[in-house]
């Protein structure tokens, strides 16, 4: 059985110039299919999609860029698409919740969770217009096991992980929407985001690997596979489902 989308499908990759969406992004042209990316000017500046892939700049969490953004694709792909990968997101500096501000509580919740609303919002229905087709949306292993300092990340993602929930059962069986759940992973997420401006590192790098028993941070191969997984036919009785990729260290 195929894992990957069938050949000329068109997946949309919403930020795909980062780290772990330049992979997947990669692995999809290999597999013989159409890539539409989304994502932010200073990303794409920085890593430019590869030939043949359409360009959407947008700051998703903006309501009114995401629907431009969706109305450009629908005018360059009139038939529409077969998948959606949602890898927006970022963290912020660590700071514990009574000492946070509210506008860097909203920041980040905005960023991340409003920002994966709208994305999915304009999504399924124009998956549900082609017929059907699979979101995947891409949380954190934080969203489950919270470390101090990562207040409004935690919560965004645990909130993206009910939401892809959500849009898995209000568009059954046409839509599949699940997520998956990577613990750190070695790209520039970990010093602010590939569009943002770079902060210290949030990570001890030393300290956190002796916490997985594979002994290692996350490489963006190690994510590539399993969203291509839930893409394609294999995971076709798949649905409101989180995958966690971390190396052993959560095992909810």
């Amino acid at each position: 059985m195929q894992l990957a989308p069938a050949k000329g499908s068109r997946v949309v990759v919403a930020g795909g110039c980062g780290g772990i969406g330049r992979e997947l992004v990669q692995a999809l042209l290999e597999a013989g299919l159409s890539v539409a990316i989304f994502d932010l000017p200073t990303s794409a500046e920085r890593h430019p999609p590869p030939p043949g892939v359409s360009l959407f700049t947008v700051d998703a969490s903006q309501a009114a860029e995401v629907d431009a953004a969706f109305v450009a694709l629908d005018a360059a792909w009139p038939e529409g698409f077969d998948g959606f990968v949602n890898l927006v997101g970022f963290a912020a500096d660590r700071v514990p919740i009574d000492r946070l501000p509210i506008t860097e509580w909203q920041r980040v919740v905005d960023g991340n969770l409003g920002s994966s609303y709208l994305l999915n919002r304009a999504a399924v229905p124009r998956l549900a217009r082609r017929g059907g087709g699979s979101i995947v949306n891409v949380a954190s292993g934080l969203a489950t096991r919270v470390l101090p300092g990562f207040g409004p990340y935690s919560a965004s993602k645990a909130g993206l992980i009910a939401l892809t929930k959500a849009v898995a059962v209000e568009n059954a069986p046409a839509i599949r929407a699940n997520a998956v759940a990577p613990a750190a992973v070695d790209t520039d997420f970990l010093v602010g985001g590939t569009g943002r401006e770079r902060t210290e590192s949030h990570l001890d790098r030393e300290g956190y690997m002796k916490m997985i028993p594979m002994r290692r941070l996350g490489v963006p191969t190690d994510v590539v596979g399993p969203i291509l997984f839930l893409l394609g036919p294999a995971s076709a009785y798949m649905t409101g489902q989180t995958l966690y990729i971390n190396g052993g260290a959560l095992t909810p």
